[in-house]
């Protein structure tokens, strides 16, 4: 399987998860506002935040892995253009990643040899790559700030809950809201 498939399954994926993760959401919810408070909802509440916690932990790992490898692979490249005899700066890689252009790669470099040629299609097969990384990372930041939001609205809930409960002495039983 190709890494693009790869980024496109783990998407898939966790907007799975996202989506069925902000439906328990819901249901707890629905079930909240009928007025019932149970042992067995505030089990569900609390195996949903753990859940949606992981979910983060998880997909942070994922970012945080996916930002190592285009740096890899923003070096390697940059060691290959060094032994085609181009040398350029970091911001001048930058620069032409940022471009979205293969071409940019090919600019005066002369090619004399099958192995050099082979070196360009490397180089622009890590660039391609890196524009797919670079993609999938701004869509699973914004997942990943979705998420966080989810779960500090149910950390700021809970907060406001035990305030009630300290405050007028509730029976965890006798609460309903």
């Amino acid at each position: 399987m190709e890494l693009e498939d790869l980024m496109a399954d783990i998407k898939r994926t966790a907007n799975k998860v996202r989506a069925k993760l902000k439906l328990i959401e819901q249901n707890i919810e629905a079930e909240e506002q009928t007025g019932k408070s149970s042992a067995d909802l505030r089990i569900r509440k609390t195996q949903h935040s753990t859940l949606s916690r992981k979910f983060v932990e998880v997909m942070t790992e994922y970012n945080r892995t996916q930002t190592d490898y285009r740096e890899r692979c923003k070096g390697r490249i940059q060691r290959q253009l060094e032994i085609t005899g181009r040398t350029t700066t970091n911001e001048e890689l930058e620069e032409m990643l940022e471009q979205g252009n293969p071409a940019v790669f090919t600019q005066g470099i002369i090619m004399e040899t099958q192995q050099a040629k082979q070196t360009l299609a490397d180089i622009e097969a890590r660039h391609a790559d890196i524009i797919k990384l670079e993609n999938s990372i701004r869509e699973l930041h914004d997942m990943f700030m979705d998420m966080a939001m989810l779960v500090e609205s149910q950390v700021n809930y809970h907060f406001i809950l035990l305030i009630f409960i300290l405050i007028f002495d509730i029976d965890d039983d006798s609460c309903t809201f």
